[in-house]
């Protein structure tokens, strides 16, 4: 073999493909930089003084969203953007049971915010793009796929443990810096929030969908999330054949645990039962029933339907608000 050969250019092919997906990276990666703040906070007491993180830009008047353990017990801070600008920023609100939290930039002229996307339609497999500071590294771009979907996460706020539902799982590097930071599919519509570094080669963020596009919402309105607390633990069960073909669905949540003097154990929730409905809107997975939680009319009676053997009973749960 010619040593010239070793040096032979690529077919065509593999050229085109190649290029295709650095032109969807880069492509993706020109679209969210400006979008991406690299957060410094600084605090008075208990955490390390000083931390860092990563901000998406969610509205061009100055409100960022990131991760509520990046500003947990932050007093102050700043974003730094690609441009060059930088802002103080100030706390609007934090949810630590879902890991968010939404600041805002102060004497912001317009920030370029990102496209919010739906992270209910991703399929594992498919291509993500991580943008964040990781170890201060500003605007550092990663790729990788989804490599899961319908993850866990506990969240804790001190005296309420959670878990984040429906948490993306990707092989996109992420390291610590890239907390808060953006999540994006092909079309650089923001997907998720990175939020935590599990392991080597294994990202988690927490998906933008409807539930936590809520709490978003909440957090700007009125800097809190208030969610109602119905008292059980469960998790997602066929139904059987009849009753999937008589509710036209294939799924409920299976009741596994009542907690005591909880508005479940109230209603008359039992173990083993089968939720399909709360007021008339179809729960199937744990997280239909999360974001009914979210904003839920406390104090107000909701009914719950839920298949008890071979019938559908319905019954009246008050929900009271959780913590």
């Amino acid at each position: 073999m010619a040593v010239l050969d070793l040096f032979a250019q690529p077919g065509a092919g593999d050229t085109d493909e190649l290029d295709a997906y650095s032109r969807t990276v880069s492509g993706v990666a020109e679209r969210l930089i400006p979008s991406v703040a690299s957060l410094r906070v600084g605090r008075t007491e208990g955490r390390s003084p000083q931390g860092s993180g990563s901000g998406v830009a969610i509205s061009a008047d100055g409100f960022l969203v990131t991760s509520a353990h990046v500003v947990a017990g932050a007093t102050r801070g700043s974003a730094a953007f690609s441009d060059g600008s930088e802002y103080e920023v100030e706390l609007v609100g934090a949810d630590p049971l879902s890991d968010l939290a939404v600041i805002r930039a102060k004497s912001v002229g317009q920030l370029a915010p990102a496209v919010i996307g739906d992270a209910d339609v991703l399929r594992v497999g498919q291509l993500v793009v991580a943008i964040g500071n990781p170890m201060g590294f500003a605007g550092s771009v990663t790729a990788g796929v989804v490599s899961a979907l319908g993850r866990s996460l506990p969240t804790s706020d001190g005296t309420t443990q959670r878990i984040v539902d429906n948490v993306i799982q990707t092989d996109a590097a992420l390291n610590p810096g890239n907390s808060g930071g953006a999540l994006a599919d092909n079309r650089a519509r923001l997907v998720g929030i990175n939020t935590a570094v599990a392991g080597f080669g294994l990202g988690l963020a927490v998906p933008l969908n409807t539930t936590t596009k809520l709490i978003i919402g909440a957090l700007i309105r009125e800097g809190r999330v208030r969610r109602g607390y119905l008292g059980i633990a469960g998790g997602t069960k066929p139904l059987p054949p009849a009753a999937a073909d008589r509710l036209a669905r294939k799924a409920g949540i299976e009741v596994l645990e009542v907690l005591a003097e909880s508005p479940a154990a109230r209603a008359g929730l039992k173990p083993g039962d089968m939720i399909v409905e709360v007021d008339q809107v179809a729960v199937a997975k744990a997280g239909d029933l999360q974001r009914l939680m979210v904003e839920a009319a406390l104090g107000t009676p909701v009914t719950i339907k839920v298949l008890r053997g071979k019938s559908l009973v319905d019954l009246k749960a008050e929900l009271i608000a959780l913590g």
